[in-house]
């Protein structure tokens, strides 16, 4: 039989002594409080509009957030950890001010008041919370991962034990996160606290639905490089032991997972009646809430019933009083709703800094570069070009970190890292477990703790199961109101290449081009590559690098390597041909064939190479096409909803009395990409397509 990993746990006294257990008791009380005002008040006059109450589970978190007293400690949590967040020292006017919806606070009214967020470069901090179920446990899986790179690559001491603790219920088990953000701190030996409490549902949904057996601790006993403690949250004495042992050792650096058995003394929501309980059901719950246990445990031995009930009013005078400042913060202005998607500058020319996140918030920035050229030798593929602009760039900034499956002694599936772990080391090139989620994930929460994180996604196909982080990462920064942000490159191969196929050919840029707060850029030559990937590297914002597999090593695509300093801005495009008779846009892959097709066409054709989708530089084709009047898109994306039809729409707008004719997209048709070389020359844009196109175009 495989040894078990279930810790023993010894007499409680020690931890038992360590406790404020007055502090406990205090915001046990105030979370109490905020509960009962929300339920009884707030929600019934609609000032809030979302609850979730954490009665129950709030002894557990109080306990655990005095044990976080590191200063590079970190905490990602769910909707129903406001009193961990609290014990850390989220401010009791925040707490309610966010459900209240008021300006300020750590939303501005942007996201939902139960999902919270703390920055604190100098303390235990709350990374932002996610409205999806599990999504806070890979974030951590890269603060914990960072903590080590900080401690034993920068040499910065100040890490030095410091932990991670992802925060969850049982259900959250379930998820793609979990599992992911177990491996990678396993097979890593992260120092990670995987803080679960058990409450028996998922909204309705029973456990036994959950996990087999209903007990996740009792499951991994037997994983490797993880200690588990599992015990009752409601207990004061034994969960002060439980979770003092279970923090002690992950900062001696061991991955560890507490499951916590507590009652969920409520609805899921303040919505949820809970009919799927039954009588007993409740009055079981009801019959272990920590509150009386606590009381017992306290009176008369540590405080008297005097004390106790002066501790109870001054919670809830504390509470009263935070209502008070809440409700007296204005309404949040919707004159600034569309800022801080993307990171700003004022007047002067100065970055609005976030407040933690990326190296801006720790004061770190690199100048962006020039945009003039110094073409160095032969012409070099984009393979290459972008191999040697990661290169340059770790060498000047240390706290650059590349990753993702197989880039490490495999130099990648394309040989675009070929050679740098040899050069940086695995702390700064490495490889991961297969999982997108895990790499996204991982690379949100290296962000926040001050890197700058260069994930790989093998194939554009493959960023489909990491849509949540993706999607988590963009918003960021504007959901926290410019307190967090996470500016990272992540790059992703795809499009089309000697064949295709539906699931290494996909391209589909348009997907982050809608996304809220990405940046995208699409090279269609090496030396583009190394102007953007830099200029991207350098930057406050996250950006996807698309890295087209047709050009990789196209001889179309090769050019001279412009140069360590060269960068090109975002959003500038490229006039390629000069024309008069129509005007040609397109991006990525369908450059070269773009540019074959106007010569075959031999029409006097503009062609631009946009180079940058988000954001895509209008002014350029809106020049374009009042001097042409008519207007070309080609894309490789599928033709319903492809980035061409966004062109088109704008144009319409803007131009619509420059036109001579309707808007011409030549795209794929809506079908993935097929396999066999002749097929996928059916459907992929050609340069003989492209040229009978233009011809058209022109007669009409």
């Amino acid at each position: 039989m495989p040894k078990s990993n279930l810790a023993v746990i010894a007499s409680p006294t020690d931890a038992v002594a360590a406790i404020d257990w007055n502090k406990v008791a205090y915001q046990i009380q105030v979370s109490r409080a905020l509960d009962d005002l929300e339920e009884g008040t707030l929600v019934p006059n609609k000032e809030v509009l979302y609850q979730f109450s954490a009665r129950g589970h709030d002894l557990s978190q109080i306990i655990l957030a005095q044990l976080l007293d590191h200063k590079r400690d970190a905490v990602s949590g769910y909707y129903r950890s406001r009193p961990l967040m609290l014990g850390i020292g989220l401010s009791l006017e925040d707490a309610l001010g966010g459900p209240l919806m008021r300006a300020g606070g750590y939303s501005d009214g942007r996201d939902i008041g139960v999902v919270h967020n703390m920055p604190n470069l100098d303390g235990p901090c709350g990374l932002p919370m996610s409205g999806g179920v599990g999504a806070q446990y890979t974030p951590i899986a890269g603060w914990a991962q960072a903590i080590r790179y900080h401690a034993e690559t920068l040499k910065d001491n100040s890490y030095d034990g410091s932990i991670g603790v992802a925060h969850g219920g049982e259900a959250s088990c379930s998820t793609n996160g979990f599992w992911s953000s177990l491996t990678i701190a396993t097979t890593q030996k992260l120092p990670m606290l995987f803080y679960i409490e058990d409450n028996g549902y998922g909204i309705s949904t029973t456990s036994d639905y959950q996990t087999p057996g209903q007990n996740i601790a009792a499951n991994l006993a037997s994983f490797k490089n993880l200690k588990i403690f599992d015990g009752d949250g409601t207990e004061p004495a034994e969960t002060a032991q439980l979770i003092s042992e279970a923090v002690a050792c992950v900062r001696a650096g061991e991955p560890t997972l507490i499951r916590l058995q507590v009652p969920r003394l409520c609805g899921h929501s303040a919505q949820d009646t809970q009919g799927y309980k039954n009588a007993a059901t409740v009055d079981a719950e009801n019959a272990r809430d920590p509150l009386p246990k606590l009381k017992a445990f306290m009176v008369p031995a540590m405080v008297s019933e005097v004390q106790w009930e002066q501790i109870t009013a001054t919670a809830q005078a504390d509470v009263t009083a935070a209502l008070d400042a809440a409700r007296a913060r204005p309404e949040p202005s919707a004159e600034n709703i569309t800022r801080h998607v993307f990171a700003e500058r004022d007047a002067s020319g100065t970055l609005e800094q976030p407040l933690q996140g990326g190296l801006a918030a720790k004061g770190i920035f690199s100048a962006m570069g020039s945009d003039q050229p110094q073409p160095e030798g032969q012409r070099i593929n984009m393979v290459t070009a972008i191999r040697r602009t990661l290169d340059s760039e770790l060498a000047s900034n240390d706290r650059m970190v590349v990753f993702g499956e197989d880039v490490g002694p495999k130099g990648g599936v394309h040989a675009v890292t070929l050679g740098l772990q040899d050069k940086y080391g695995k702390d700064r090139v490495f490889d991961t477990s297969l999982s997108e989620e895990g790499i996204i994930g991982r690379a949100l929460g290296m962000a926040q703790a001050g890197m700058m994180p260069v994930p790989e996604i093998q194939f554009r196909k493959y960023a489909d199961p990491a849509e949540e982080q993706l999607n988590d990462t963009g918003t960021i920064r504007w959901r926290t109101n410019n307190r967090f942000a996470a500016p990272m490159v992540v790059r992703m191969p795809g499009g089309f290449f000697k064949c295709g196929d539906p699931w290494h050919s996909q391209a589909a840029e348009v997907k982050w081009a809608h996304a809220i707060g990405w940046q995208v850029a699409v090279p269609s030559n090496a030396a583009d590559a190394v102007g953007l990937l830099r200029h991207a590297l350098r930057d406050h914002n996250p950006t996807i690098f698309f890295e087209h597999r047709n050009l990789l090593d196209d001889i179309s695509a090769r050019r001279p390597y412009p140069g360590d300093d060269y960068v090109l801005p975002f959003g500038q495009a490229n006039v390629l041909t000069e024309g008069t008779e129509l005007t040609l846009v397109t991006w990525g892959g369908m450059v070269p064939r773009a540019l074959k097709g106007a010569e075959m066409s031999g029409k006097s054709v503009e062609v631009i190479d946009l180079r940058t989708i988000s954001p895509w530089d209008k002014d350029a084709v809106f020049a374009s096409v009042r001097k042409t009047s008519r207007c070309m898109v080609v894309h490789e994306d599928n033709f319903t909803a492809g980035f061409g039809a966004e062109i088109a729409a704008v144009l319409a707008d803007e131009c619509f009395f420059e036109l001579d004719a309707p808007i011409m997209r030549v795209t794929m048709p809506d079908v993935p990409s097929p396999h066999h070389p002749a097929l996928l020359n059916a459907v992929v844009p050609t340069p003989e397509k492209i040229s009978a196109q233009i011809c058209k175009l022109l007669e009409v």
